[in-house]
């Protein structure tokens, strides 16, 4: 009878996708994004991983790896689909890359008291081909609990300069190969003779191997990452479905890849048995708008659009209209991001250099690298609809059940008009409710909360006036989300 092999899911959340800027911010970043159908990427890689059960293989809740100010993010997603068991969120105070990243998952699957299989992937791929997908994971899965670290390489379509490459010992599809060696990003030349070998894959970024064997490799080759992860993992703390590592002590940790760390040591080490399974099934990291462009569906002009566009003679283009209608005439090869607060224009070719913008947006002080106008929180939502000097408009959501913090203001007074449900107000020492086209007025310095009782969401308009208007002229007295600023 064969034995079951226990897999515990690690999705690497901690990215912040600047190549599909303006669509893509730090707060809310491309993993979280819907590009494709109705699942945002995140949601499809938790969906992906727990479709991995069969007679031998059971599936546990899944870890999510990420960042602090993305925790809400991260509930609010797994909550929207039904069917997976409770995840548990693991949450770094800093990026260290993903070698750290994966350690603290591994620690915290042996607390489990057995030694399951990790199946590590990024948050932010795509696959077209689902049933082929969990085939290969499967049998990587398979492969991985014999001992072996085991690497999914991609069958390439074309000679790409954006992705590492594997090369296997020997060809033979379906197979658990040998890996001869871990290769950069090469040049278009070298990419084209990648592609006319036929024994070098893309390295995908998604690892199996169980817990065990990822940390005696790590200690055999990064002893340092080693010892420094678990003293931060020894000093985590636990609220709900939170846990994070000790602050100061992951802080120490050398920040390193998972790749550079182990995995391009693993082949010229005898002690460490490293394999790859090809993976066929449409995958893409989507890691540009080029890339977005490949997987999209296209007209007979090879053209992609998504929201409100208007395309006339116009080729191999990409247009994505988040707030208005975007028209575009005798353009070949271009990529176009329209949102409420930013515009990219650019050479489809030229796709990878958007982080050069935001790296411009960074240097000058600008928040657009950083926020949308539609902000969200872990109550709702706000979009700053308009401002002017000594003003500022905005629309807010909040959520049934939900409530911002008690606050107070220092710099400005607020006028908020209930648009649609119930507000309960806390205006100083009054607690009132408010209902559609009724107002209230806040002045500067009083202590208010706004909350949502009811069952339906709540929006209102905020009108904000004052000599400052800035997110950080909050005094937060009590806050359901253990926010203190």
């Amino acid at each position: 009878m064969t034995s079951t092999i226990n897999v515990h899911p690690v999705i690497m959340a901690g990215g912040s996708g600047t190549r599909l800027w303006p669509l893509s911010r730090a707060q809310h970043p491309k993993q979280f994004l819907v590009l494709q159908g109705n699942r945002s990427l995140f949601q499809q890689a938790a969906q992906r991983l727990s479709s991995l059960s069969t007679a031998d293989i059971a599936v546990a809740a899944p870890c999510i790896v990420g960042n602090e100010e993305h925790r809400f993010l991260v509930l609010d997603q797994l909550r929207e689909l039904k069917g997976l068991p409770p995840a548990t969120v693991l949450l770094e105070p800093m990026g260290r890359n993903t070698a750290p990243a994966m350690t603290l998952a591994a620690l915290h699957a042996l607390d489990s008291g057995t030694d399951p299989v990790l199946v590590v992937s990024p948050a932010d791929q795509t696959v077209t081909d689902e049933a082929s997908f969990t085939t290969a994971l499967q049998n990587a899965v398979r492969v991985a609990a014999g001992g072996a670290i085991v690497i999914l390489g991609v069958t390439p379509d074309r000679p790409e300069t954006g992705f590492g490459y594997i090369r296997a010992d020997h060809v033979g599809a379906g197979e658990a190969q040998l890996v001869a060696q871990f290769v950069e990003k090469p040049d278009l030349a070298t990419a084209q003779r990648y592609l006319a070998a036929g024994d070098y894959y893309w390295n995908s970024g998604m690892f199996v191997v169980r817990a065990s064997v990822w940390l005696a490799a790590l200690e055999r080759f990064r002893p340092d990452i080693a010892t420094a992860s678990r003293a931060a993992w020894a000093a985590k703390s636990v609220d709900a479905s939170f846990i994070r590592p000790g602050a100061s002590e992951f802080a120490a940790i050398p920040s390193e890849s998972v790749d550079y760390a182990v995995m391009e040591k693993c082949p010229n080490d005898t002690a460490c048995d490293i394999r790859m399974v090809p993976l066929d099934a449409g995958w893409s990291d989507l890691g540009a708008w080029d890339a977005v462009w490949q997987v999209s569906a296209k007209d007979i002009d090879g053209n992609a659009s998504v929201g409100d566009t208007l395309l006339s003679d116009s080729r191999n283009t990409l247009v994505h209209a988040t707030s208005r209608l975007v028209g575009v005439v005798g353009l070949d090869n271009v990529v176009i991001v329209e949102t409420p607060d930013a515009v990219l224009v650019a050479d489809r070719a030229r796709s990878q250099d958007v982080k050069a913008i935001v790296g411009q947006l960074q240097g000058s002080g600008r928040s657009e690298h950083t926020l949308h106008r539609q902000v969200h929180r872990p109550w709702g939502w706000y979009d700053s609809i308009d401002a002017g000097p000594r003003f500022q408009v905005k629309r807010i959501m909040v959520k049934p059940g939900a409530s911002l913090s008690l606050q107070m203001h220092h710099h400005r007074a607020e006028h908020w008009i209930v648009v649609s449900g119930t507000a309960e107000v806390t205006n100083g020492d009054q607690v009132i409710l408010l209902t559609e086209n009724q107002s209230t007025y806040i002045p500067l310095g009083t202590t208010h909360r706004l909350a949502n009782r009811g069952k339906v969401p709540l929006e209102i308009i905020e009108v904000q006036s004052g000599s400052y208007l800035g997110e950080d002229d909050i005094v937060r007295f009590e806050d359901t989300y253990g926010r203190s600023t």
